[in-house]
């Protein structure tokens, strides 16, 4: 079972705060440090002193970090063009000396595109599919050819389809809670199906959809890693576990319910039930981020017995 750490930026943090904490992560021995992409805080949080932008600042981690995969959960498809995100992703991936992977979503709050300007189209998930083929190809097209697209949002005419990442291939995901499209998408385009915030029993039912879809368009389903993003609240006790969870303004209960909380002994038992229905990756959403001394215990007392 691989361990990633999940931050939230726009709740709140600096640049320096999201590098001491992925930082944390490649010292700690996590699979990696991903963030998400929004603009505009979300609940009861103050978001100071601002947002930072998702690329840019996997840009700076991929020049000040040496191991650890570097990614979204997920990339806003309403925010960037698609050729525009491929030239992007593709440059952080030569950064990082090929430590990248893009999770790539339709776009869903709408409040943050009124605060900044962006426009909220109503066909996201027509668009996104669009997207999706668009930075595949771009990025698999031999270097020499040029690639073409018409599309009913979209037009590239005789792109060079440059720059190439370093990876042959960066890995891409996909994700969410959608019964029918959300998983012929990932069938089709993702190396990695993520759901986000799901009890094990809904993961799983969306779990097979995704392997249904995979085995229809003629791919076998294992080609595609199945993953969970979950909030994480762990404490060597009780009194510790309650602190965490007062700190990012949850109830101990409710955490336990919804995701990953209590002892690393609890932890770890929950994280198995995942690992039953065929998750072999969890994304640790960590909301307090001045919190090391929480990284260190996940990493001293549950890492240590998924490893």
């Amino acid at each position: 079972m691989d361990l990633r750490i999940f931050t939230e930026p726009q709740q709140g943090a600096t640049y320096d705060t999201l590098l001491t904490v992925a930082k944390a992560t490649e010292d700690l021995g996590f699979d990696a440090f991903f963030r998400s992409d929004h603009y505009l805080r979300m609940g009861g949080a103050d978001g100071l002193p601002g947002p930072t932008d998702a690329w840019i600042t996997l840009a700076g981690l991929a020049r000040e970090t040496k191991g650890i995969r570097l990614g979204t959960l997920m990339t806003a498809g309403t925010f960037r063009l698609p050729g525009v995100l491929a030239i992007q992703v593709a440059q952080v991936d030569r950064m990082s000396g090929g430590r990248v992977e893009l999770g790539l979503g339709a776009g869903w709050f709408e409040e943050e595109h009124k605060a900044y300007g962006i426009p909220f189209p109503k066909e996201k998930f027509a668009r996104l599919e669009e997207q999706l083929a668009i930075v595949t190809g771009l990025w698999a097209t031999e270097v020499g050819k040029t690639f073409d697209f018409h599309g009913t949002y979209y037009d590239l005419t005789d792109s060079p389809a440059l720059p190439k990442p370093a990876q042959r291939k960066v890995p891409v995901l996909i994700g969410g809670h959608g019964a029918t499209r959300t998983p012929r998408l990932a069938a089709r385009y993702a190396d990695e199906f993520n759901i986000p915030f799901a009890s094990v029993e809904d993961s799983e039912r969306q779990f097979g959809r995704v392997r249904s879809a995979a085995q229809e368009v003629g791919r076998a389903a294992d080609d595609l890693t199945y993953s969970n993003a979950l909030v994480v609240c762990v404490g060597k006790d009780d009194q510790e576990v309650a602190r965490r969870a007062a700190a990012i303004g949850r109830a101990v209960d409710e955490l336990k319910a919804n995701g990953l909380a209590g002892s690393p002994a609890e932890v770890v038992d929950r994280i198995g039930r995942y690992a039953e229905i065929g998750s072999s990756r969890i994304y640790l959403q960590i909301l307090d981020l001045h919190d090391l001394d929480h990284l260190e215990l996940i990493s001293a007392e549950v890492q240590s017995q998924l490893s």
